[in-house]
This record gives structure tokens, sequence and C-alpha cells, in this order.
């Protein structure tokens, strides 16, 4: 279990063909249902292909009346693994132990506090959509799922020390023109990196 900011759990969706992972995060398992409707449209609309299934465990969250309903409702194919056989899902569970083991590392060997889990785990799902796997022949899950190669020229080393422009409009003359951070990932909707500054985290311009 996770604690940040009132997050405590993360969130994986797995495009079997391509290997692409999305990553959310939420307080309570209970938000599932409401994250993967919005996840559905959202990967629908990019892929222009429709989810036809949808392969999980037996837990509460994927489960429920209306999770089902749902389904049933969009004609989307539920497979729900053997009880106690998680082999079954074996390419969620590979990616989740794989995604917590390789985070650890990253914030073990830069010596980051434990409040920058949610920062790490994100980072790391970007990293892997971005990376050759076994599983594609010569491309990324990025290239396989978008049509496009991803660049690399942006890709920096998490937890190094960096500084941050500050505006103009955000200081005074005398303040500092930069402040010191550490680099802790990639922006999803901004074209930016994201830096811990002590406090919170900001997003930085960057040319890709």
């Amino acid at each position: 279990m996770f604690v940040d900011q009132g997050n405590r759990y993360f969130l994986t969706f797995i495009d079997d063909c391509t290997r692409m992972c999305w990553v959310y995060f939420m307080q309570h398992k209970s938000e599932v249902f409401g994250i993967f409707k919005k996840f559905k449209a959202m990967v629908e609309l990019q892929s222009g292909y429709k989810i036809k299934r949808l392969r999980s465990d037996r837990g509460g969250e994927y489960t429920s009346l209306k999770f089902l309903k749902f389904c049933e409702d969009v004609g989307m194919e539920r497979q729900l693994i053997v009880a106690y056989s998680p082999q079954q899902n074996g390419v969620a569970e590979r990616k989740n132990r794989t995604t917590v083991e390789m985070s650890k590392a990253m914030m073990n060997e830069k010596r980051l506090p434990f409040k920058l889990w949610r920062e790490a785990v994100n980072t790391t799902v970007y990293i892997q959509n971005w990376c050759p796997t076994r599983a594609l022949e010569s491309s990324t899950p990025f290239e396989a799922f978008s049509g496009r190669k991803p660049g690399v020229k942006h890709l920096k080393a998490f937890g190094f020390i960096c500084f941050c422009h500050v505006p103009s409009q955000l200081r005074s003359k005398l303040d500092d023109s930069a402040v010191k951070c550490i680099f802790v990932g990639y922006g999803k909707c901004e074209k930016g990196y994201r830096v811990d500054c002590g406090k919170l985290v900001v997003f930085n311009g960057y040319k890709a």
C-alpha cells in the first residue's frame, strides 16, 4: 500500500497487442470503475479502435454489478481469471512487479523520500513505453500503438539535480532567477518536465 497526498494505489491498463501501458493513481479502489470509463473513452478516440475484451482478476472493484452491466451494455467481453491463479493474467502481473521494482530502484539510487513514489511509478511507466520489449519485434510500445517513433532527446535521469528558470513575472529584481529542483518525470498534458522543489511538484518546459 502506498501513501502520497491521498493517493494509496496505482492502476495500470495494458494493451495486449502493443504492450502500451497507462497508469492512474487513486485514493480508493472504488474509483476503478470511473477511471476505466475515462480510460476507455480516451484510448478508443486516440487509437480509432474499440476495446473488445477486458481481462482482470476477481477483485471487487472489477466485479461490481455496475461494472459488469457497463461492459455488457457496450458489448465488451469480460475475462476473469480463475481464483488464486495470477499466472492467467501474467502480462499485468509482470508489468506491475517490474514497475514497483524499477520505481524502488530509482528512488533508492538517488535516496529520494517516499513521498515521491507516485512520480517514480509514473516515470517508470513512461520509460517502459519508450523502450524495446521482447514482446514486440524491433519496436517499442509507443511506436506500435501510435505509429510514430518516440523521440529520446528529452529523456533525463530520474532524481538528478536541476535548476528551473523563474519567469520575471513571478519574481522581483532581487530574487533568484532560478531555483534548485529534483527532476522527477515528464508532463502528461504539458510539454514539460516534472520537478520537485521541496514543497510541491511543478512543471518546467522543454523542447523535444
